[in-house]
């Protein structure tokens, strides 16, 4: 999963964003209003944090220019005031969830987890496929039972598939949603995870569209 932090305070957006990363989550930054309105209008995220105090535009003005152009990614807002009235432009603005400084980081990625599960469209928090179960609540993957272990690249690329599961998911999202926007991609990186998580959960469940992406289904569960 990827996510647009949008932050001014250089130290908070720094501990917001190791703790996302701590959770597997792949982050861009943007210090400023504007970079965050241009990130949040032609990059593709799976949710957004954006501070309303922001030093060149308020994030209202950010969030506004989001949703005037469509952009329907799930935002949960930051903002040092508590009161109702802000509370309330935030949500009128197309706010999807609010938190007010100080906060614990564990509960904002708890949010997030719960925001990116809702957007999908699924409202349980446990959510399986054939042997696999996923914990979107607490991010975390089961195979029959029992845990499975998965690097941070897995572990995106695998939510992603889950989220989405029994649906073709393109090869282009992939890589849009579990690479950080300065990363160097190699062509085949994503074929190199798919094939590691296929050796873990089995070949069979994750089934190759040519052409088109990759698709996580229950079907193949027992394929050797």
């Amino acid at each position: 999963m990827r996510v647009l932090l949008v932050e001014d305070d250089a130290a908070l957006a720094g501990e917001i964003a190791a703790a996302l990363r701590a959770e597997n989550f792949a982050v861009d930054h943007a210090e400023n209003g504007e970079d965050g309105l241009h990130l949040g209008d032609t990059e593709l995220y799976d949710a957004a944090v954006l501070d309303l105090g922001l030093p060149d535009m308020s994030g209202i003005e950010v969030l506004r220019g989001w949703r005037e152009a469509a952009r329907s990614l799930p935002v949960l807002i930051l903002t040092a005031r508590d009161g109702w009235s802000d509370k309330v432009q935030g949500f009128k603005a197309g706010a999807d969830d609010y938190l007010v400084k100080p906060f614990r980081v564990e509960e904002l990625v708890m949010r997030l987890r719960a925001l990116v599960r809702r957007s999908r469209g699924h409202a349980d928090a446990r959510i399986t496929c054939g042997p696999i179960s996923y914990d979107a609540q607490v991010g975390t993957f089961e195979k029959d039972g029992l845990p499975l272990k998965l690097t941070a690249l897995e572990w995106r690329v695998l939510s992603c598939l889950m989220l989405r599961k029994e649906v073709v998911v393109p090869r282009a999202d992939l890589i849009e949603r579990v690479y950080e926007g300065d990363a160097e991609v190699d062509s085949n990186s994503v074929e190199v995870i798919i094939a590691r998580l296929r050796r873990k959960i089995g070949h069979g469940m994750i089934e190759t569209s040519r052409g088109l992406g990759y698709r996580l289904t229950a079907e193949g569960a027992g394929a050797a």
